[in-house]
């Protein structure tokens, strides 16, 4: 029998003012605002709070015998149970029979052992020249929600589960890496804004030096930037519950830094203000104390995500495959054209006319990462991301699965989810969405420094 009704109109149609107005609640006024705040502050130290310990830390959940050989050392089980069984000063692990636990200290004490009793023809300890600073990755993208904190803090445990010593530094004032992390931050001054302020009142140190001798008038030195003179990275770094990740969070004050910075640019124009993360780092000698720093930007191209992008040596762009993402991230290169090309243009001019060398921003390498890709629907439009950006693509497309959106709830990261929660190849695959990404970063991490290396070495031999 066929229904010869008419079909039920759209939503749209046949709305009765009347009935709309009854639903509405009074005006909102600003405070307002400040309520749905307190309740959405609640809400997220909630849902953070998930899988903490009770004394509300976060912990880092032990790896299995399992994990430990296939992932982490490369060693057969049975090897394993060998080794620590002639070595009871070894880590032993817990657990009953022939499946172990240990946690990731032990794991990397086990590293150290094979490094130097293990096999010559494997490499148990991840590789990072002598001498050579740590590689700066600057995560970034003006879009938001194409995957960029994910990818930061996924890359930070991949290669803290390889062995690496990993400082990350959230600049995006929403902390969502922070809170990942497990991190507290109280105000902005836990922040990177006091390096940023640190850099500036420096300089005006350094300008006022010279309009004492000429005899004009020095700029202001207030208390903030007074204060900002005794501030470290070192004072900001916090551990946290990896052993080899440590971490400079961020919260909302600190985009009071997109609003402050320009302020003291207009009273300085000769302060160079990209070039203060990269001066935090390199004269607080925070290169040589870890293998690798990552820095996740907030979305959008402020004084905060110039600075990182200054301050990097490798530029990952996540994006996803679609064609408002791929616009999106094309008209962010274009930015990033104007913006350093004109801090460039301006700089070597001046330079030009005092016979000072000319400058240029370089970076060691620059990725483009799709994520959240689903094969089945985004194939064709990936290819032609790929076609169109060449050279800055990677060739792997970390694709969105189920294990991943589970460790998203629980504002954790893949690796930190207990795989006995899924199917055995579902955490398989789950987790080498990451672990391909990690290893076309690792290589161009590698290559980086062997090339740096080499170029050290000629430069030497030159002299």
């Amino acid at each position: 029998m066929t229904n010869s009704g008419k079909p039920t109109p759209p939503p749209y149609f046949n709305i009765d003012p009347e009935t709309a107005a009854s639903r509405l609640s009074q005006p909102i006024d600003t405070l307002r605002f400040a309520k749905a705040a307190t309740f959405a502050a609640k809400g997220r130290d909630d849902l953070a709070k998930r899988g903490y310990a009770p004394d509300g830390r976060k912990r880092l959940r032990k790896f299995s015998t399992w994990e430990v050989c296939r992932y982490l050392l490369d060693i057969a089980p049975a090897h394993l149970r060998r080794v620590l069984k002639a070595h009871p000063d070894l880590p032993q692990g817990t657990g009953e029979g022939n499946t172990k636990w240990f946690t990731l200290e032990e794991v990397l004490a086990l590293r150290d052992h094979f490094a130097t009793e293990g096999s010559a023809a494997k490499q148990y300890k991840s590789w990072r020249p002598k001498g050579q600073p740590a590689k700066v990755i600057a995560v970034a993208n003006f879009k938001g929600g194409v995957g960029k904190t994910s990818t930061a803090a996924h890359l930070a445990m991949s290669a803290a589960l390889d062995g690496y010593r990993v400082l990350v530094i959230d600049l995006d004032s929403q902390g969502s890496m922070t809170s990942i992390m497990g991190g507290k931050v109280e105000d902005e001054w836990q922040t990177a804004f006091p390096l940023l302020a640190r850099d500036y009142a420096r300089h005006v140190q350094a300008e006022n030096a010279n309009r004492r001798l000429a005899g004009t008038t020095e700029l202001p030195l207030d208390e903030t930037l007074t204060e900002s003179l005794e501030v470290s990275p070192r004072n900001l770094i916090q551990p946290t519950h990896w052993p080899n990740i440590d971490l400079i969070g961020a919260q909302l004050n600190l985009y009071w830094a997109e609003f402050q910075v320009p302020v003291w640019r207009m009273q300085a124009r000769s302060w160079p203000l990209w070039d203060a993360l990269t001066n935090a780092l390199q004269t607080d000698q925070i290169l040589e104390d870890y293998d690798i720093i990552l820095l996740d930007t907030p979305p959008a191209l402020g004084y905060l995500t110039i600075n990182a992008l200054s301050a990097a040596d490798i530029l990952l762009v996540p994006l996803g495959a679609s064609f408002l993402e791929f616009d999106s991230t094309g008209r962010f290169f274009d930015m990033l054209y104007s913006t350093f090309a004109s801090i460039e243009e301006g700089e070597n001019r001046l330079r030009r006319q005092d016979g000072m060398p000319e400058m240029k921003f370089e970076w060691d390498a620059v990725r483009a990462l799709i994520t959240r890709f689903d094969a089945s629907q985004q194939t064709d439009l990936a290819n032609v991301i790929q076609a169109y950006f060449g050279d800055f693509m990677t060739t792997y497309r970390q694709e969105l699965t189920a294990m991943v959106g589970q460790a998203g709830e629980q504002v954790n990261g893949i690796y930190e989810a207990d795989y006995r929660e899924f199917n055995r190849d579902t955490y398989v695959r789950g987790r080498e969405t990451f672990d391909r990404t990690w290893a076309e970063i690792k290589e161009i991490l590698l290559g980086t420094w062997w090339r740096d290396m080499q170029m050290e070495a000629h430069e030497d031999g030159k002299a």
